[in-house]
């Protein structure tokens, strides 16, 4: 699966401190799947950019009007 396929998992997703100084990423999804990420603080802020770029990117993408089908 990539970054582009799309799915139907549903998954919940908390983002919070750890009382160990880290950030945890905590997601939580159907069939049981639990995944604790722990990041220390430098590496989440450089995980907020890249989700900061990525949104920027994805909104002006949603700006471009779609491609016109080919003809045949």
């Amino acid at each position: 699966m990539g970054i582009n396929s799309p799915s139907d998992i549903a998954a919940n997703i908390q983002i919070g401190p750890t009382d160990t100084g880290m950030v945890r990423i905590y997601i939580e999804a159907e069939g049981g799947i639990e995944l604790p990420l722990d990041f220390d603080p430098e590496e989440a802020e450089e995980i907020a950019e890249e989700l900061r770029a990525a949104a920027e990117a994805a909104r002006v993408m949603g700006d471009r009007p779609s491609p016109k089908p080919k003809k045949r």
